[in-house]
């Protein structure tokens, strides 16, 4: 008998040192964000989103996202939740103490009901039949309440005869009726759902990393982008919960006192855990024991694939998010922002080339990696009264003079984003002055100081037949009340539609990559107010000058996930059928 530990991703830290790992392999994917979980496909977070739910709007719905590249086809041993893997939601309600405020865990079991077959499903049965069990914490873990039993995890979606036929099958009228049957009603009141779909996550993976060489849709018509996850498969954890649940205090959306209400906003983030030690005896299961330590974790969408470096990558899996100061650096400066930078890397990737960040915005500020930015303003009766005045906000965003993009990129990613100056829109502000009030359009603050998907749970939901329902979520939103005359007007708080959109909370049609990719360009800069460098104060008559257009127009080349989505809880649509479907890319 031998014990294997099973946390290699871990080694570098002490009381792991010197013990061997066990792996499995898998497909090359963006969702394989670190060196070590990506030996691990069944413990690894691949999305997160959470968002107000469009046909329950009492209900927010949170959707966590494991095992990346499941192909339809991978028979006979199909993909499946780990049985020894602790998968949790996070949730913070108020930004005081340090641990959870809800926490939710889900463990799964197996059972093989036909164990003389090769077969997965065969005459009514199934072979690793799952089930779950959903427990609650709102002490931050200290006790554990359980919610759902036996939980019904549906097979996979493997073709006409397994899953409809009668006689060697299961017999089922179709693939929906047993994602439907699977959804169950927790005796807390939350709805919930576990089991195989679409991966509704899209990104054009060849582009993104060859150093960033997206293909934007369009640009070519000999090398067009491909949706490095079209056609696979994911496991997802659903969760539909009422908002009265979510909010501190106990209270509905109809308490809200404005669409921006501070009260409602909640930070998540999931993770997965295994125990320290797996051990391997010869013709018996492999047993687990040991300390739970946490092995993967996701909060806002590509962080730890496209800011964190890799030599850290495992380590920030391993962290808390309340210990994320520690990684403030990188997204102060991000990487990303040297190949939109001509004095840098910027002439050697030119599909960013529609991505230039402000060097002398309002002929004043710079915000190229290690700059200025914002920094001489500092201590100023300027920034008095603003989030950047050192009494409210502004030692950590305007830490020293060579962390220009903590005024942007870090709030978005480590606190939200306050209702407060400078972070309004630059309607109603006077010319070339950003510190300015302007009109509100994203409160969803929760300075917990660590990366998670916040949401103001106040923010009414765009519905996705709405006109000006956009992908690009809160961009889009800021364009609409910059440029047009039903928003821009005066700066009273109205709502927006697509405020409800990514980073405020983040919706399944929600193109993160394109949106992060403006941000980093920094058009979050540019709604608030510091203009692009073809703006000149005084003589340009609109600041929607070439430079704006050209990162408003950007994409990162795939748009749309491959296929649709439902419009009723778990949203997300029913998993590819290994036997007979096809692809087709949504731009």
């Amino acid at each position: 008998m031998r014990k294997i530990n099973c946390f290699r991703r871990l080694r570098f830290l002490p009381f792991f040192l010197g013990v061997m790992a066990l792996g499995t392999t898998t497909y090359a994917s963006s969702h394989r964000e670190a060196p070590l979980i990506s030996n691990d496909p069944q413990a690894d977070n691949t999305d997160l989103y959470v968002f107000r739910s469009p046909d329950d709007t009492n209900t927010v719905t949170i959707i966590a996202n494991y095992i990346p590249f499941e192909s339809p086809e991978g028979g006979p041993n199909y993909f499946t939740f780990g049985t020894n893997v602790r998968y949790e939601i996070h949730i913070k309600n108020k930004a005081t103490g340090m641990a959870d405020d809800i926490t939710y865990r889900f463990t799964f079991s197996q059972v093989n009901q036909d164990t003389t077959t090769f077969f997965n499903i065969r005459l009514g049965k199934q072979n690793l039949k799952t089930v779950y069990t959903c427990q609650k914490s709102t002490d931050g873990g200290l006790t554990w309440t359980t919610i759902i039993t036996n939980g019904i995890v549906p097979p996979p979606n493997i073709g006409p005869r397994s899953i409809e036929n009668s006689t060697v099958g299961l017999g089922a009228p179709n693939y929906l009726s047993l994602m439907t049957g699977a959804i169950a009603t927790a005796t807390s009141g939350e709805t919930a759902f576990c089991g195989p779909v679409d991966d509704p996550f899209f990104v054009d993976l060849a582009g993104a990393f060859d150093l960033g060489n997206f293909r934007p849709y369009g640009l070519s018509t000999t090398n067009v982008p491909k949706d490095g996850l079209a056609r696979f498969n994911c496991h997802t954890i659903a969760l539909k919960i009422p908002i009265s649940m979510l909010q501190a205090g106990g209270l509905s959306v109809t308490s809200a006192t404005s669409i921006l209400d501070s009260r409602f906003v909640i930070g998540v983030w999931a993770s997965a855990s295994r125990q320290q030690i797996k051990t391997i005896a010869t013709g018996s299961n492999p047993s687990y024991s040991g300390t739970w330590v946490q092995v993967s974790r996701l909060g806002m969408p590509l962080t730890n694939e496209v800011v964190i470096p890799v030599g850290m990558k495992d380590y920030w899996n391993s962290q808390n998010p309340a210990n994320d100061v520690q990684f403030a650096k990188y997204f102060s400066n991000p990487e990303l922002a040297l190949y939109m930078d001509k004095s840098q890397y910027g002439g050697a990737v030119p599909s960013l080339n529609a991505l230039r960040i402000q060097s002398n915005s309002l002929q004043a500020f710079d915000f190229r990696n290690t700059h200025k930015g914002l920094y001489g303003l500092k201590g100023s009766t300027a920034v008095a009264g603003t989030a950047l005045d050192d009494a409210i906000f502004g030692t950590i965003l305007l830490p020293d003079s060579m962390s220009p993009r903590a005024v942007d990129i870090l709030p978005i990613f480590f606190t939200g984003v306050p209702n407060l100056a400078p972070y309004q829109l630059a309607t109603g502000k006077p010319v070339g002055n950003p510190l300015a009030h302007g009109k509100p359009f994203i409160n969803n603050f929760l300075p917990t100081l660590g990366d998670m998907l916040r949401l103001n749970m106040a923010v009414p939901v765009t519905p996705r037949t709405d006109p000006d329902f956009s992908s690009e979520g809160i961009i889009q939103a800021a364009a609409l009340g910059l440029t047009s005359a039903t928003y821009n007007t005066d700066t009273s708080l109205q709502f927006i539609p697509n405020m409800d959109g990514f980073p405020n909370g983040r919706r399944l049609e929600d193109d993160v990559t394109t949106i992060e990719l403006q941000a980093v360009g920094g058009v979050a800069l540019a709604a608030i107010g510091l203009w692009y460098d073809d703006y000149i104060v005084g003589v340009s008559t609109t600041p929607v000058t070439a430079n704006l257009g050209n990162v408003l127009g950007f994409n990162a080349g795939i748009t749309h996930n491959d296929t649709t989505f439902q419009a009723v809880f778990p949203y997300e649509q029913q998993p590819w059928r290994g036997y007979d479907y096809t692809y087709q890319a949504r731009f």
